[in-house]
């Protein structure tokens, strides 16, 4: 007698079954470094973004869309592994070779899968996710006009090549070819710009500019921040010299807002491309980002902190059948939720270690809730937590709090910890950040008995940065 199937296996072959006009497709668009308030659509009326615009009024925008942080400076490596496997900050390999990847699975449930641009999670680990890819950087960061781009051959990339033209360009040609062949399954099919990650280069015909004069600063501009958040010295903070001045900051944001703009033409030819084909009734769009980037919120320049815009927010856009348009929800979720909610949306089994929730509820609600707490980590250094309403960040090393009403201050310009009527709701939040590190598998203590100098002094102008527009090109 023969055994019977394990489920998983049953599962697959129950979605196989399923013919590609019953199973959507997917257009997952993936930015680099992109804040969450840099979409005209959802508020920002300082920067132009009619792509991303379109998208957000086809469907849902979540407000509360994060990245769970990450454990060393290139947070875009564990934010993109925590995306693909499902898996939260703890629990990741960040090369992606140990456990079944989400597109592995959408594979092995009968999708053709597909990917083109950034891949910063070790070359090996593409072929294990994805059947074809063309025009791929396998790197962290550089020069978008001098990339070499890779093509998988064989389960490796092959050699890489100048395209001759901006990798942002490169990538969507690729997505574009492969939405105008013919497909007779449905399809997974991901895009990751390095684009709006620092050197902020288009090429000089693109017509979009803005006046630093013109941009408001941050509402949570700072000159410098308050203390040492352990990672003052990482190569993005030096990016621009200290005190960070108003004028410095208006020309580093008119150059990324004019690198946003760029990346949201380069999003417009694929949704035209989308809607020209057989494929744009029945394919769900997704755009996100794998962190925000302070570009001078709280005296900060990177992503290396757990604020919200500067850091752990990002933008979250998902249109297709059966979903609302022009809808916005305040359903918090992780990136390392999208994959496992695409999942259950396609009848895709998803991989035995995924550890992300489901949120299709609040797609076909936007009022209905998904997580209720959401715990943020980065290194040795900072660790957060919030609910609804409140947020504390935890400074280990130099014993500091803050506590944020974001009800309120949405920005997170009042540090509200030391106000003795909060002392309480400091202490509950305190047990909820120790609960979720349980959690989540993370041991650091919240207090050090010998805590380090909380005071910071930037160091001396010779080695810092002095021009905007000059970025280094190191990971």
């Amino acid at each position: 007698m023969k055994a019977f199937l394990p489920l998983a296996c049953l599962l697959v072959s129950f979605a196989s079954i399923l013919n590609a006009a019953q199973r959507p497709n997917v257009l997952f668009l993936f930015a680099d470094d992109q804040r969450a308030d840099t979409i005209g659509a959802l508020g920002n009326p300082n920067i132009r973004t009619p792509n991303l615009d379109r998208l957000a009024h086809s469907g849902v925008a979540f407000n509360r869309a994060y990245m769970q942080g990450g454990l060393n400076g290139a947070t875009c490596v564990p934010s993109r592994a925590m995306l693909i496997s499902g898996r939260s900050l703890f629990h990741i390999d960040e090369k992606l070779l140990r456990d079944e990847t989400w597109p592995s699975a959408f594979g092995r449930a009968g999708y053709t899968t597909f990917m083109s641009g950034k891949w910063h999670n070790g070359e090996k680990s593409i072929a294990r996710s994805f059947q074809n890819a063309r025009s791929i950087f396998a790197g962290g960061m550089g020069n978008p006009l001098k990339m070499k781009l890779s093509d998988l051959s064989g389960g490796k990339l092959g050699p890489g090549l100048a395209p001759g033209k901006h990798a942002c360009a490169a990538f969507a040609d690729a997505v574009i070819q492969f939405l105008n062949q013919p497909q007779t399954n449905p399809f997974l099919c991901y895009l990751a710009f390095d684009a709006p990650h620092d050197p902020h280069i288009v090429p000089e015909d693109f017509p979009v500019h803005y006046d630093p004069d013109s941009i408001p600063l941050p509402p949570s501009y700072l000159p410098q921040h308050p203390w040492d958040n352990g990672e003052m010295l990482i190569r993005d903070e030096k990016l621009l010299p200290w005190p960070r001045t108003p004028q410095a900051v208006r020309a580093y944001l008119a150059e990324y807002y004019r690198y946003v703009s760029y990346l949201d033409s380069q999003v417009g030819r694929v949704l035209d491309a989308l809607a020209a084909s057989s494929y744009a009734s029945n394919t769900i769009v997704v755009f996100s980002a794998d962190s925000g980037v302070a570009c001078g919120s709280h005296g900060l320049i990177g992503k290396q902190n757990l604020y919200e815009l500067d850091s752990v927010r990002v933008p979250l856009l998902i249109s297709g059948p059966g979903i609302p348009s022009n809808r916005r929800t305040d359903a918090m979720c992780y990136l390392f939720d999208v994959l496992p909610t695409l999942g259950n949306l396609c009848h895709v089994p998803g991989p035995p270690t995924s550890e992300g929730v489901d949120f299709t509820e609040a797609l076909k609600n936007p009022a209905h809730p998904a997580r209720t707490v959401m715990f943020f980590a980065y290194q040795k250094v900072q660790r957060a937590v919030r609910n609804d309403r409140w947020k504390l960040i935890r400074y280990p090393l130099v014993n500091r709090t803050q506590l944020f009403d974001l009800q309120n201050d949405p920005f997170e310009t009042q540090n509200l910890a030391d106000e003795p009527a909060q002392a309480g709701r400091i202490s509950d939040l305190l047990a909820l950040l120790v609960r979720q590190q349980s959690l989540f598998g993370d041991n650091l203590p919240l207090t050090a008995a010998n805590p380090q100098p909380a005071d910071w002094m930037p160091p001396k102008p010779s080695i810092q940065t002095s021009k905007p527009g000059i970025r280094s090109n190191t990971p």
